[in-house]
């Protein structure tokens, strides 16, 4: 199954090709006449240019990829571009459909290093093939037609790096300070979450801090060292506040759910885990384990998990 940022990707793009097809399509016709004339054809393109929506520079290319007219933008010609060789661009080397019409995929721009894209337009005299029209489009210009997309609840697992894959029946779990003080820190990081306005933590097991995010300044982060996760204290920092309505990870779920992340943490000595994250208002828990793999999954199926799961019959 495609997942959701590919299909907010085709939707945006089939947006897109409804509103250039028809346009590229009419001037391809104009410069039939015009054709293996420079100054024409620059004529041609300059008079119609304001015809294609958000377009960054037009062209025109002969079948074997190369420039046969200057650039046309929207502060005018740019001849230097007259006879440049297209046909190593991403663009060129896909397959233009039979109805003649292609919008590329994204590709990172030569000359202003943004992402871009290209739409390719057949000029055909009757049945002749005689080249392309090229319209360049910054992505900045273009609009987002489609719905930002919803990140997939499903299970996912990440390989990290192949060589602490590779050593890690070789090392194993050093105390850390967070470690000696683990039922302290936890119960702190629950009343911030489930009281305190708290809607995201990453918890560094290893490293003993934790960083969070709140529902009042939600574009910072804050990290609480050692010192701040065993001092309750540091709760009076953060006014008290009612649990988000819209959270989908319910308050009494949050506490359960770091109880298995400290098992997670002491269960095994080679296998443990080093970093978790909890965000309660997409309702995903993360976990990055010794062996530097990573797990997102559904707070609920990550409830539904017994120690068995992670370790096998013996953990």
């Amino acid at each position: 199954m495609q997942s959701a940022w590919k299909e907010s990707i085709y939707l945006q793009r089939e947006q897109l090709g409804r509103l250039l097809h028809e346009p590229l399509a009419r001037l391809a016709e104009r410069c039939v006449a015009a054709w293996g004339d420079r100054a024409l054809l620059d004529d041609v393109l300059i008079e119609h240019f304001a015809e294609i929506p958000h377009c960054a520079n037009l062209y025109c290319l002969g079948t074997d990829g190369v420039q046969i007219c200057d650039n046309v933008t929207t502060s005018g010609l740019e001849p230097d571009h007259f006879g440049r060789d297209r046909s190593q661009r991403p663009y060129m080397k896909e397959a233009v459909p039979s109805w003649g019409f292609l919008l590329s995929d994204a590709y990172i721009a030569l000359k202003k290093h943004r992402p871009s894209l290209t739409a390719l337009q057949i000029v055909r005299d009757g049945t002749q093939v005689l080249g392309y029209l090229g319209a360049d489009f910054d992505l900045r210009d273009l609009p987002v037609t489609s719905a930002l997309y919803d990140e997939p609840g499903e299970w996912r697992q990440i390989k990290g790096d192949p060589s602490i894959r590779g050593s890690v029946f070789q090392q194993s779990r050093v105390e850390s300070p967070m470690d000696r003080m683990l039922d302290q820190s936890l119960s702190i990081l629950e009343e911030l979450l489930t009281q305190r306005g708290v809607f995201q933590c990453q918890i560094h097991f290893s490293s003993s801090q934790a960083t969070i995010w709140t529902v009042d300044d939600p574009y910072r982060y804050r990290i609480l060292d050692q010192e701040a996760l065993s001092d309750p204290d540091i709760c009076l920092v953060y006014p008290a506040q009612p649990y988000p309505a819209n959270a989908v990870i319910p308050a009494s779920d949050i506490g359960p759910i770091l109880d298995i992340l400290r098992a997670l943490r002491m269960a095994d000595e080679n296998i443990y885990l080093r970093l978790s994250s909890i965000n309660i208002f997409n309702g995903m828990i993360s976990l990055t384990f010794s062996c530097d793999g990573t797990h997102y999954m559904r707070h609920d199926e990550f409830l539904r998990k017994d120690l068995s799961f992670w370790f096998g019959s013996s953990g």
